[in-house]
């Protein structure tokens, strides 16, 4: 079974007020290939991960994990 590949790209797009189809022009990909991204329902190719870090301005690292993210408010400090 293949692993999951858990993301915030829900988040960000959130956070910067981009919705699903205007990321998805961006990208130059289906409006309905963000949703399963953001569902974890297709592991992105490794040019489109980089692509959406590009596209948000922030390391590949920040939007993709193997390991789940911590829920906002877990009570981490930063």
């Amino acid at each position: 079974m293949p692993e999951q590949i858990h993301n915030r790209i829900a988040m960000l797009r959130a956070e910067r007020g981009i919705s699903r189809r205007d990321l998805a022009d961006a990208l130059g990909v289906h409006y309905q290939t963000i949703g399963y991204l953001e569902r974890g329902e297709y592991a992105p190719s490794l040019t489109l991960a980089l692509q959406l870090a590009a596209h948000f301005e922030v390391p590949v690292e920040v939007v993709f994990s193997l390991e789940p993210f911590p829920r906002l408010g877990s009570g981490r400090a930063g």
